[in-house]
């Protein structure tokens, strides 16, 4: 955790440790008013961290041993639990990584979505362009819209999304769960989405190929439905897919999504474009034969899609950043929705806290 002076602080505990304590070293970092800069130096190299904001209070961090592990483990704050310490605040963060490398930045609505905040990349001596990228975030009312979006559509399919929407103790709208975490509470919640998707899915494919572009010198790779499983075969691939569950659609990484230790390059490469396909109902559209092929303009066509995704890029400022797991999958040439943002020549990475408009 980095302190106020710029320094790191490793909290710890004791091996008898087994609840988790409240860490109460001063690591909040105090922002200015609207329009104002606070500069933060980075004392060193940073692994899949994250920038914390919370407006109005601080959030609360825990420090527990973890037996399975033989070390502390950090204990962050839940966006969905409503007995967690944070619950009532309004927060967010920005994932990072700095390293030799460079740094890899991206504003990520994976698991929810929350304070509104925005990035910009700026390269040190760029040697071509202006040296900036940027992801503008959800604009300032996004929350609302999105929530206004969802009530619809659960008036459209009579689903759970409007129960994604979250709001504090005097009532206000707080936060928008993702759908897989909503699941990992409510394991029934979506279940029948897909299922007359996957069932036009099954029987198209048993006579056309759907061909995944590896997007890497494995090239296209030719897969078919097989009758006599009901499986997905991919040419080359380490394993088959099976019909694919809505939990396991939006988790992307369990049933025939997972990735085990021995799986090959080419399972690899099918896994965020199948599942990614799945969550932008473009399997069935023309041209979806190909995957990825059709551009962002074709994408949560079929009310068989995530409409917490569709509704988080309709009103992101640029419409860039994750709303599940594989939202970097895009075609050769495609628009890039996923709002990340890298650099092997970083100076200035700027984060907007508050909205793009």
């Amino acid at each position: 955790m980095l302190l106020p002076n710029g320094t790191f602080y490793h909290p710890t505990c004791a091996s008898s440790q087994t609840s988790p304590v409240l860490i109460t070293a001063d690591t909040a970092i105090p922002l200015g008013g609207k329009g104002s800069t606070t500069n933060i130096n980075i004392p060193g190299y940073i692994s899949s961290a994250r920038v914390w904001y919370a407006s109005e209070d601080v959030l609360k961090f825990y420090i527990v041993w973890n037996p399975a592990t033989n070390s502390p483990t950090m204990v962050i704050p839940s966006a969905a639990d409503p007995s967690d310490a944070s619950a009532d605040v309004n927060w967010g963060f920005v994932e990072l990584s700095y390293t030799g490398s460079g740094l890899f930045a991206n504003v990520s609505y994976v698991d929810f979505v929350g304070l509104i905040m925005g990035i910009r990349l700026e390269e040190k001596a760029p040697v071509n362009g202006t040296g900036v990228q940027m992801a503008q975030g959800l604009q300032t009312n996004a929350i609302k819209s999105i929530c206004d979006g969802l009530t619809k559509q659960t008036g459209i399919d009579g689903l759970e999304w409007e129960k994604l929407c979250l709001a504090d103790s005097k009532g206000n709208l707080l936060r928008v769960l993702s759908p897989s975490l909503y699941i990992s509470d409510q394991p029934t919640a979506f279940e029948n989405l897909w299922t007359s998707y996957n069932d036009k899915v099954w029987k198209q494919y048993q006579s056309q190929v759907l061909t995944i572009d590896s997007q890497s010198t494995n090239g296209n790779i030719a897969c078919q439905v097989q009758q006599s499983d009901g499986l997905l075969h991919c040419a080359g691939s380490s394993t088959t897919y099976a019909r694919p569950t809505a939990n396991e659609i939006f988790g992307c990484n369990e049933g025939p999504f997972a990735i085990s230790a021995g799986a090959n390059d080419i399972h690899k490469a099918i896994v965020p474009r199948l599942c990614a396909a799945f969550h932008r109902s473009t399997l069935l559209s023309n041209g979806g034969n190909v995957q990825p092929s059709l551009p962002a303009s074709s994408y949560y066509a079929d009310q068989a899609s995530n409409w917490y995704s569709k509704f988080v890029h309709q009103f992101e400022g640029d419409g860039r950043g994750y709303a599940f797991a594989y939202d970097d999958v895009a075609p050769n040439g495609g628009a890039d929705v996923s709002g990340s943002v890298s650099t092997g020549n970083p100076g200035t990475l700027r984060i907007f806290v508050g909205g793009s408009g």
